[in-house]
This record gives C-alpha cells, sequence and structure tokens, in this order.
C-alpha cells in the first residue's frame, strides 16, 4: 500500500510566504543537501585529505543508488554532466542508416532533438515529429508512427510542458518489435514518478539532477542497455579505464575500460562538490519512496485539476498525465499580466507557450494551490 507523506516542507528552505510550484523548471535542495555540498567544497581546502579510492568510492555509491531508483544494476550507470551529454551519447551509439527514421515528439524538450537532427543530416535519415494528440493520448500517436523504417524513437516520461505521459513499456514493446532503439529522457518524471528499466527495457535513459532528483546543477545519470556497454564514449578519460585506481602506473596505457557503462562517464566524474550532493537527495528519495512521492504530489495536482476545470480552464486530465505535473490551458489564452499577478502574490509556476504548467513536490501544501487558483481567478 503507497503511504502519504506528511508535509516535508522543514527539510527545504523555503520561506512560508513562497508558494513554490515550479520543480519542473528547477527544485530547491534539501537542507542536507547543501549541507553535502559546502562538506564537499570544504574538502577541497584540505586536498591532502583526497585519496586516490575517493575518486571511486562517491562515483559507485552514487550508482548504487540511481540502479535502486530504476530497478536496474549499477553497472548500467554512468554519470554525465548534463542530459543533453547522455543524448550525445546515445545519438553516437544508435545505429541509423539512410533513409532510416527518428521519431521525437512535437515540442519535444531541444535538448532531445538537435542531437538527432544532426544524426539524420549525417546520415541521410529522416527525423519524423509525432503531433500533438488532442485527447492528450502520445501512446496512441507514438505507435502510429513505428514501422520498420524507425531506427529510433525518442521520447520522455512525460512531456515537459504539461505532464502528458507517454506508456515506455508499451513503447518499448512497440520499438523491439521493429528493431527500433528507445531512447528516454526522464529528466522531468525521474525520482517523482515510478520508472522501471526492467519493464520499459531503454536503450539509453537519461535524467539531470536538477529538477525531480533534487539535486545540483550540472550533473546527471545515464542509464545504458547491456547491448550498447561496448560501445563509443564521448571522451577518452583516464579514471574510467582498467586499472585507473592505481595512480602510480597511469602511464601504462591501456584499451580495456572499467566494466559496464562507466566508460561513458564523463571526466571529473568523481566532483566531491555535486556528487555528494546528488548522493544525499537520492538517499533522501529512496528513503520517502517515489511511489509515495509521486501519490503525495497527486493530491496537489489532482485538487488543481478539479479547481481549474471549475474555473473554466482546461487542466490535462488526470488519466493522461504524471501525478507530479500538470500543464493548464485557458482558452483565451494566457493573460498577459498573469506573470506579473503571480510574482506579486509569491506563487511561482512556469508559462509555457498556452499553458501553466504547474510542478508541486512534497514541500508544498492544499493552501498554496488555493493561492494559484485565487490568482487564476482573477484573470478568468
Amino acid at each position: 500500500m503507497t503511504t502519504l507523506l506528511p508535509c516535508q516542507r522543514a527539510l527545504f528552505e523555503i520561506p512560508d510566504e513562497i508558494a513554490y510550484l515550479n520543480c519542473a523548471y528547477m527544485s530547491p535542495i534539501l537542507r542536507s543537501t547543501r549541507e553535502a555540498g559546502q562538506a564537499g567544497i570544504g574538502r577541497k581546502s584540505q586536498p591532502w585529505q583526497i585519496h586516490p579510492a575517493d575518486f571511486f568510492t562517491g562515483p559507485e555509491r552514487a550508482r548504487a543508488l540511481v540502479a535502486e531508483l530504476i530497478g536496474g544494476d549499477a553497472d548500467g550507470v554512468a554519470i554525465v554532466p548534463s542530459a543533453g551529454y547522455g543524448i550525445a551519447v546515445a545519438a553516437a551509439n544508435v545505429p541509423v542508416a539512410a533513409g532510416q527514421r527518428i521519431v521525437v515528439l512535437a515540442d519535444q524538450f531541444p535538448a532531445n532533438v538537435y542531437a538527432w537532427r544532426e544524426v539524420a543530416r549525417r546520415q541521410g535519415a529522416e527525423v519524423v515529429t509525432v503531433p500533438w494528440p488532442e485527447d492528450h493520448d502520445w501512446t496512441r500517436s507514438i505507435l502510429a508512427h513505428l514501422d520498420e523504417r524507425v531506427a529510433v524513437v525518442t521520447a520522455p516520461h512525460c512531456h515537459w510542458t504539461n505532464g502528458s505521459l507517454v506508456d515506455l513499456v508499451r513503447i518499448g514493446q512497440a520499438a523491439r518489435s521493429v528493431d527500433a532503439a528507445l531512447v528516454v529522457d526522464a529528466t522531468q518524471s525521474l525520482g517523482a514518478y515510478p520508472l522501471d528499466v526492467q519493464a520499459v527495457q531503454p536503450d539509453f535513459l537519461i535524467a539531470a539532477t536538477y529538477k525531480w532528483l533534487l539535486g545540483p546543477y550540472s550533473l546527471g545519470f545515464l542509464y545504458v542497455a547491456p547491448r550498447f556497454r561496448e560501445g563509443t564514449p564521448l571522451e577518452y578519460g583516464w579514471v574510467n579505464r582498467a586499472g585507473s585506481e592505481d595512480f602510480r602506473n597511469l602511464v601504462q596505457y591501456r584499451d580495456a575500460y572499467q566494466p559496464g557503462a562507466r566508460r561513458f562517464d564523463m571526466g571529473e566524474h568523481a566532483n566531491f562538490s555535486l556528487l555528494p550532493m546528488a548522493i544525499n537527495a537520492l538517499e533522501q528519495l529512496l528513503a520517502w519512496g517515489v511511489s509515495s512521492i509521486a501519490a503525495t504530489i497527486g493530491e496537489l495536482t489532482n485538487l488543481l485539476e478539479g479547481e481549474a476545470r471549475r474555473l473554466g480552464l482546461q487542466p490535462v486530465p488526470a488519466e493522461y498525465r504524471g501525478n507530479h505535473l500538470i500543464g493548464i490551458r485557458m482558452p483565451e489564452g494566457v493573460a498577459a499580466d498573469l506573470e506579473a499577478r503571480l510574482a506579486a502574490a509569491q506563487v511561482y509556476v512556469s508559462l509555457r507557450g498556452q499553458s501553466i504548467r504547474v510542478a508541486p513536490h512534497v514541500y508544498n501544501t492544499a493552501a498554496e494551490i488555493g493561492r494559484l487558483v485565487a490568482v487564476l481567478a482573477t484573470v478568468v
């Protein structure tokens, strides 16, 4: 049975007067995560206390936590600086031939589009864009575009602008049936909505840490399926080579890599400030439980959906979106002064196109949803 979490605001540094409903933009970090980062910075002021083993213990802890979060194995996890870096790794390793297709979603986040445009240009392939489904059913629309011509389908778990979901299990099954690779950008869901790589079987799955993983900026994680773990990395560094633990003999150059997806690690991935922050946040997410996080946030987004309908607005229905993220369309368009009105009320959301994107977390309350609704009521 999934347990709802009590409000966790005390673990964050959010003033009472601030209604921060914008985790999809950038999450606040936990107090303990800030402390972990500060301790990491402090270590650099005394570098004689950083030992060769420390270049490996932190990364291995992070891999294990990410693997637990996604139901995968630590050998499949690489440490990257951004979602775009992880997508570039996928684009460099997924085979795409002339005349084949790469399937993307309409208005997909650009980091997961530009790399594939370049692959298509270089290989003589075609990028095919799945149009917005009027009924919010992305899964049906994507499935209609999958056939033997497709080499790659690259998609999010939910659309970044309004939270509308993609059934990755069904998409994965369909992609494998036509021998297409599945690349998933989970930046807008991982940590707040359940995802199991054993069920989805993605070839590559990427997530930056600064949103729903409650971590720092400039860090991310990449999961690589077993069939691609002997692939080509973007960097040819030293620390991901076999035997790199032996600092005395680093100039005994080796062609062999550390096992699994470690070959895809970015240079300096043992970052002694950012990685402890990510580890601290991952530990807290796992302590809460992703299912409990999703259910708790879902109480707020479901409340907002009902209130939005009462105002005559058009929220994405619960059956077609993640619990954690909801987009609301205003039939007459977003009011020109809405952003100013929200700022005056100290309510923080994102405006994306004709939608208001609302992304609460376990530090928010029903009263803060009420404050947002009160502002919306003044412009309807």
